[in-house]
């Protein structure tokens, strides 16, 4: 009889180094290759806000197809279904007598409990299931400590790993998949299928052109047009801490997020920029940012769900955060009349993404100038951000607010030092509030100081055409050390 393995993809979208699915083609005579679409990743929050939100979806959809595609051209199917996973797997591990269901592993709470759900429902019907850890630069088993002695340190790991841990090298695509012959493959949903209602699949967000093209293929052209094309990486420190445009960082967050890059074949492709072209500080910023990725999902897994608790990985429950929904509308819409935070907070809203800086700023005014429960902006990130990533976001937002690996007590964001030091001429506030555009760079970041006649002269009232804003911005005009 012939062997055949269930492959789940989950956050695993690709072909290339990818452990898993290349272990199930080599020991299985034929694999099915399945993703399932969660519908409760799709659910309204008590927020008021999707889980999962347009930008987010969109992507997800375009990944899923173009896997699909791409393991069409190597002779195999992608089975697409709709539903729990955990009942939906374990029913076609019945349906095509499969002997074992393969994974790629996951961290947190969600994720794991389904596994755990499948793994007793595979039990019962005596079908083995085998989780592979794909997801990081350095794997697991070759840490020098065990996840419970973690380094509560990003240096301190950073410094360990670089020392005594290699990157393993990237695996090769599969070369040929075979599938049972009576598959039903199933159709790509569209989002009413997923629960999105007319007027939000009619928005005017739905409607504007990606900002990001979803899947494995645009991943892989974004890495050479970033790297070998455009040779950008060698500016690449340099530039990441820009606000405006697409091209001062490298944006692979974007297909990290869903595995449709692998960091291990990011990290080849930028030893092999090193040997080519120039090895210097910027090359080696991009391998540092995603040893940050790395020491984040070591960080979720060693903490658990603490990263999802107020008190957060520190377990502050002295920690009193506001339940100010009026506050948090303002900050989630952009209208808090700080016009740093606004246009970050508006790029958001029309593109599923923003800066790095940005993010760091507008958290830090959620939570520490306006005391709001930090947990409600990771919670509208993940809805948000197209780059979302559960162990990144929730242990950033844990930085951020002060409950998490942070070595430095009460870290706290000057915004208007900020906004002046990393936008100076107000190019990136005037592009997401156009309201603005007449008022000179030296004025625009502090705009709440505009006298009426200044307010007439640059054509915008305070409070009417702009917000006011809706704390006492001026404590900002201290000079601040902090960027």
């Amino acid at each position: 009889m012939a062997k055949r393995i269930i492959y789940w993809f989950r956050n695993d979208l690709r072909l290339h180094d990818n452990e898993a699915f290349l272990r199930a083609t080599q020991e299985a005579d034929e694999v099915v290759p399945v993703y399932v679409f969660d519908p409760r990743i799709f659910v309204e929050t008590e927020l008021g806000f999707r889980k999962t939100g347009l930008f987010r979806t969109r992507f997800l959809l375009e990944s899923v197809d173009n896997l699909r595609k791409n393991i069409r051209s190597k002779g195999g199917e992608l089975l697409i279904r709709v539903g729990e996973p955990e009942k939906l797997i374990s029913e076609l591990a019945e349906q095509y007598d499969a002997q074992e269901v393969f994974t790629s592993k996951e961290i947190a709470l969600e994720e794991t409990t389904v596994e755990s759900s499948l793994s007793k429902r595979l039990k019962v019907i005596n079908v083995d299931f085998e989780l592979i850890w794909t997801a990081t630069l350095y794997h697991p088993r070759d840490l020098p400590f065990w996840i419970s002695r973690l380094p509560d340190l990003f240096t301190d790991f950073r410094k360990t790993v670089e020392e005594q841990c290699q990157v393993r090298p990237p695996f090769a695509h599969p070369t040929n998949i075979k599938l049972p012959a009576d598959y039903v493959p199933g159709d790509l949903p569209d989002l009413a299928e997923l629960g999105f209602s007319e007027a939000e699949i009619n928005s005017d967000n739905s409607q504007q052109a990606p900002v990001f093209e979803g899947g494995e293929d645009a991943g892989l052209q974004r890495l050479r047009t970033y790297v070998w094309d455009e040779d950008r990486l060698r500016t690449y420190k340099e530039t990441r801490n820009g606000m405006l445009g697409l091209d001062y960082s490298s944006k692979f967050s974007v297909w990290l997020s869903l595995g449709c890059l692998s960091p291990r074949y990011i990290y080849e492709e930028v030893r092999r920029y090193e040997a080519e072209r120039v090895a210097n500080e910027s090359t080696y910023w991009l391998i540092f940012e995603l040893i940050w990725r790395d020491f984040f999902h070591f960080v979720a897994l060693r903490h658990g769900t603490r990263i999802f608790k107020p008190s957060g990985i520190k377990h502050d429950v002295n920690a009193k955060w506001s339940h100010n929904r009026e506050l948090f509308e303002k900050w989630k819409t952009g209208q808090t009349g700080i016009p740093f935070i606004d246009a970050n907070m508006r790029e958001l809203q029309a593109t599923g993404y923003m800066s790095n800086r940005g993010r760091q700023n507008v958290a830090s005014f959620l939570a520490k100038d306006l005391g709001i429960d930090w947990t409600w902006g990771a919670q509208y990130f993940e809805s948000q951000l197209v780059d979302y990533d559960v162990c990144s976001n929730w242990c950033n937002w844990n930085y951020v607010a002060g409950v998490g690996n942070d070595p430095r007590l009460n870290r706290y964001f000057n915004i208007l030092s900020q906004a002046t030091y990393y936008d100076p001429e107000g190019a990136y506030v005037k592009h997401w509030l156009p309201e603005l555009a007449a008022v000179p760079a030296e004025k625009v970041q502090c705009v709440w100081q505009l006298t009426p006649d200044e307010q007439q002269q640059y054509g915008v009232t305070l409070g009417a055409e702009y917000p006011l804003p809706i704390i006492h911005a001026d404590k900002w005009l201290k000079p601040s050390e902090d960027r």
